[in-house]
């Protein structure tokens, strides 16, 4: 059995998010197993699972950044805003050119309000939109702040009258309404047909774990039962439970001051030997209130993982945001 880490998942089409998290913790003996950042079954790729303590740092990854691979339509508008959904309207599209197309396209680069589509998890009022899409409710969704950071035109076939983009994004940004966005632009509509992710902050598809790959070992510990040992590949594609939070700084604390934290105590601040500085800033805050400017990995002095802390500026001192071991683990 996986006890903690990140095993990075390549979800094929048709698949669900929750099949990968099924499949893997039936493979892994996973008590505890959750993924980062849902993929439609329309989509493909880079699916992060969290076993164990993993889970833990789930919400420090928001902030990261993701890149896809995306093909579009157009001449098509659907209900949610790709190709697997009711074609809603249609227009001729054999005004757009590849220079128009890849002009359009780049014209969505940088800083911008997005409206979140309707066939999407966003909560108001405490239901999901697509709750209220599949009820016939129209609902009025605010727009927020997206930024694209990044844009590699790849093709354009003028005769299929369909794109094939690389994007860099933020948290929350939705390729599809982009699509839809694009096909309002070009004034012909336009639906996402292909989606793949490629990236999410530190992750990467090098490595990664196919579903095939899953079932097998799920098919292979239900034989051997007892005796089933997770196979050399799984377990070095494991990623430490750390190595992503690259976005927090980095601390040491020496051995008795690592035991007093691990407890939950405070420490003073001249005390704590800064590595790194915080590369997040002070506007986005974590569940507890905590700027991510302030928020810090904290280790032993011989490199041992032990949490993260924060810096109360009120005190002067490392305060303990999460402990991801125990005292007599040390």
């Amino acid at each position: 059995m996986i006890k903690d880490g990140i095993l990075i998942v390549d979800k094929p089409q048709n698949w669900t998010s929750h099949d990968c998290v099924a499949v893997a913790r039936k493979a892994l003996g996973a008590d505890k197993l959750g993924h980062g950042g849902t993929l439609d079954p329309m989509a493909e790729g880079l699916l992060p699972l969290f076993v164990g303590r993993a889970t833990r740092i789930m919400e420090y990854l928001d902030m990261d950044d993701k890149t896809y691979i995306c093909g579009i339509r157009l001449g098509i508008t659907t209900d949610t805003q790709d190709i697997w959904g009711q074609v809603t309207a249609s227009a001729p599209a054999d005004h757009v050119d590849r220079e128009t197309f890849r002009d359009t396209l780049m014209s969505f680069l940088g800083e911008q309000k997005q409206i979140p589509p309707m066939y999407s998890a966003v909560r108001i009022n405490g239901r999901r939109l697509y709750e209220y899409a599949r009820d016939g409710e129209d609902v009025n969704a605010a727009a927020r702040d997206i930024n694209v950071k990044k844009i590699r035109f790849i093709e354009f076939d003028e005769k299929a009258m369909e794109g094939r983009f690389e994007i860099t994004v933020s948290k929350g940004t939705y390729i599809r309404t982009i699509c839809n966005d694009i096909g309002d632009r070009l004034g012909c509509g336009a639906a996402m047909c292909y989606l793949k992710r490629t990236a999410v902050g530190i992750f990467n598809l090098d490595n990664a774990t196919g579903p095939d790959r899953l079932k097998e070992l799920m098919n292979l510990r239900k034989e051997m039962k007892e005796d089933y040992q997770v196979p050399r590949d799984i377990a070095e594609a494991i990623i430490p439970v750390d190595r992503p939070m690259v976005n927090l700084g980095k601390v040491s604390l020496s051995r008795d001051r690592t035991w007093y934290f691990a407890a939950g105590n405070s420490i003073r601040w001249r005390q704590v030997k800064v590595l790194e500085a915080p590369r997040g800033t002070a506007d986005v805050k974590n569940k507890r209130g905590r700027g991510y400017d302030v928020l810090y990995r904290v280790y032993m002095d011989d490199g041992r993982f032990i949490g993260t802390g924060y810096y109360d500026a009120k005190t002067n001192e490392l305060k303990a945001d999460k402990i991801f071991v125990k005292r007599q683990e040390l």
